[in-house]
């Protein structure tokens, strides 16, 4: 049922994008079908005229209506060329036309969708609707759906010439279709399970060679080649069965649907010889008798016949496979986008004042990440998040930016609870610098201003200086025009992450989260970028998440999570008179100095 409604789905999808052109089509391959299936009228009609010639009818006479039924269909084959010629731009334009459109659809999708369906998706699974599932549905669209529209009018065109001539040879010829079909269910039916595994382990295996890719110097450092490959084959193995399974089903289906076809074509000639041996009547709607005439044509009408339900089975296969890969297409485009309830905009000059009441939050709502925390941020004050890892801290960084929503609790901004706000409104307030630093493919000046699209050029290089970048910027081959590729592979980790911090600072945001910013700068860069984020801070709401303490000594709040509960807070000194966690991870990390 859902295969159905599949196909049904797509074909409206073409239908309203070419109300025009996919009718046409449909129409020139159905002539074309047509006229590929009525020569054996005029077979038998030639053949009949000579048949029936006697002395008394001039030889120059039926010379004359051979040459005009010769030339009608001549007139009939050049149509159905200049058809097949339209109908092969038509379907060029509609196949890349939908497949585009397509493609805007997903992609357009997924920058609506929340951030817990790239967690719980692998990024190479998706990339595979983009690549494979649509070059399975491209060859549905553009060879496997037409032929079969060609092959079921040919079938019914047939049929319908033959019961007109003969019953008798007609019911012979459905025996072996019959026959043919129950074949085809047996043995290509089953593939259509297996296509869909097929589509399935195909998505799965891609996910996991970009994961590989992606972490290639970590499987090196640890030397973990020999595993990597170990399941890159293992996985390879279970898609190599099932793809195995549905071709080997596919591919020897054509064979013995060609094999029973000439065997029913040897059984049609034996059959139309004994009927005409013996005289049998003619049951049929044309009263023609049973002869040379009408047997001749029949033969050709077999042949015919079995080549549409070969071409009909076959295609069977490459729509299932292309069905299952439109499936797939349309699940990520029906995927419920990010919900934004919110209705209020927050004001460009907001103060970007924080807090939480009595939050509580779970990934998994049967786990809870965070429990009961409460706390207030106000303009101009750093509030440092430490503890250990997986405490909880980034997790108060995504209900901030609404990456995910409280279970419980409330979280307000400036007074206003932060679902009632609009989320494009409230995360432009915000600056956020990752520990893991995303670059794109382009420039580095154009890498800063991803911050801030309307930032000037002069805009951007004062928040590489702000950041501490610009020494390292102004180094680089062609300085803020170098290319950056491949993540920034080009740079060092604290360079990039020099850059992403610089992109934060052109944003110019009330609010601003540093979660593990400085991690990968070394100390003497460290005290360069400090003195530049004190001064970005200004004025400033700040969130610093970190594990090197040394980067939240001048904080103004100081918060310790264990187990997603807020443990102990104050200032630094505070803390350390406390000597609680806060004091021993501070005295763990710098018992050397």
């Amino acid at each position: 049922m859902k295969t159905s409604s599949n196909l049904l789905r797509l074909v409206s999808e073409i239908f309203r994008f070419y109300p025009v052109r996919l009718p046409l089509s449909i129409f020139l391959i159905l002539f074309c079908a047509l006229v590929n299936s009525i020569p054996s009228i005029f077979i038998q009609k030639i053949i009949a005229l000579i048949e029936n010639s006697t002395p008394e009818v001039s030889w120059s006479d039926v010379s004359a209506q051979i040459l005009g039924l010769i030339g009608v269909l001549l007139a009939l084959y050049v149509l159905s060329l200049a058809g097949a010629y339209f109908v092969g731009q038509l379907s060029a334009v509609i196949t890349q036309g939908i497949l585009m459109k397509l493609r805007n659809k997903m992609f357009e999708k997924m920058q609506n969708l929340p951030l817990r369906f790239f967690d719980t998706n692998a990024n190479g699974d998706i990339m595979s609707r983009f690549t494979n599932d649509v070059d399975s549905l491209r060859q549905m669209v553009s060879q496997g759906i037409p032929q079969l529209l060609t092959a079921l009018v040919t079938l019914i065109a047939i049929l319908g010439i033959m019961l007109y001539y003969c019953l008798w040879l007609t019911l012979i010829t459905l025996t072996g279709v019959f026959t043919m079909l129950k074949v085809s269910r047996k043995v290509g039916g089953r593939s259509s399970k297996n296509f869909r595994l097929q589509q399935k382990f195909t998505g799965i295996l891609e996910g996991f060679a970009e994961e590989i890719m992606t972490a290639q110097k970590v499987v090196k450092v640890f030397c973990r080649e020999d595993e990597s490959i170990k399941q890159f084959e293992q996985l390879n193995q279970e898609l190599f069965v099932e793809a195995n399974k549905a071709n080997t089903r596919a591919n020897t289906l054509g064979p013995i649907l060609n094999n029973i076809g000439n065997i029913l074509y040897v059984i049609m000639a034996l059959s139309g010889g004994m009927l005409i041996l013996f005289r049998v009547p003619n049951l049929s709607f044309s009263g023609l008798p049973i002869s040379v005439s009408l047997v001749i044509p029949f033969l050709n009408m077999t042949k015919q016949f079995a080549m549409s339900v070969n071409q009909l089975s076959m295609q069977l296969n490459s729509i299932i496979k292309g069905l299952a890969g439109t499936g797939r297409i349309f699940a990520l485009i029906d995927e419920i986008p990010e919900e934004d309830s919110g209705t209020e905009i927050l004001h460009p000059e907001t103060p970007g004042e924080i807090e939480f009441s009595n939050v509580n939050f779970g990934y998994d709502p049967d786990k809870r990440v965070l429990k009961n925390i409460s706390l207030k941020a106000m303009p101009g004050q750093k509030t440092a998040l430490v503890g250990s890892t997986g405490a909880g801290k980034t997790t108060i960084a995504n209900l901030i930016t609404r990456f995910y929503d409280v279970q419980s609790g409330e979280i307000s901004y400036d007074g206003i609870e932060i679902k009632s706000l609009k989320k494009s409104s409230l995360r432009k307030s915000l600056g956020i610098v990752l520990q893991d630093t995303n670059l794109f493919t382009g420039s580095v000046l154009e890498n800063i201003r991803y911050g801030n699209l309307q930032a000037t050029d002069q805009e951007c290089f004062d928040a590489a200086k702000l950041a501490g970048a610009d020494d390292f910027i102004t180094r680089l081959p062609n300085a803020y025009e170098t290319i950056l590729t491949s993540n920034g592979s080009n740079l060092s980790q604290g360079q990039r992450q020099l850059i992403a911090i610089a992109r934060a600072a052109v944003a110019n945001p009330a609010v601003m989260i540093l979660d593990e910013a400085t991690s990968s700068i070394d100390t003497r860069t460290e005290a360069l970028v400090q003195k530049g984020m004190d001064a970005l801070m200004k004025d400033r709401t700040v969130f610093v998440i970190a594990h090197r303490l040394s980067t939240v000594r001048n904080s103004d709040l100081i918060l310790v999570i264990e187990h997603g509960e807020i443990i102990e807070r104050g200032t630094h000194q505070e803390l350390l008179e406390l000597k609680g966690r806060y004091y021993d991870l501070y005295t763990g990390a710098f018992e050397l100095q």
